[in-house]
């Protein structure tokens, strides 16, 4: 599936300068993932200096840690669910500036 994904993104224009996963193949299980482990993975990704970091899966709590590591690493952090909930709410209408914690997309795009 990661092989795929990173496909994905390339034919896309955005190359992937690093990645990192858990091996893991069942959905309930990466909810089980701690919060540290995703700051670990995070951590590691941003030793190749990439533009952006992407948290990508279901049921990976990458959301809540956004903020606290964007402003430690310096990288924009995009989890796959706060980006649906912050074109669902510009969808809606509502200013995204209104969550907060989710890192600088919810504070910088409106």
């Amino acid at each position: 599936m990661q092989e795929k994904i990173i496909a994905n993104y390339a034919s896309h224009g955005f190359a992937c300068s690093g990645e990192r996963h858990l091996r893991i193949q069942d959905n309930f299980s990466f909810s089980e993932v701690t919060t540290d482990q995703i700051r670990t993975l995070i951590r590691e990704v941003a030793k190749d200096k990439p533009d952006a970091i992407t948290v990508f899966c279901t049921n990976l709590r990458g959301a809540p840690l956004a903020a606290e590591l964007e402003a430690a690493l310096g990288i924009p952090i995009y989890d796959t669910i706060s980006t649906v909930v912050w074109k669902s709410l510009k969808l809606a209408g509502v200013n995204p500036k209104r969550v907060t914690g989710w890192g600088r997309l919810f504070r910088e795009v409106a």
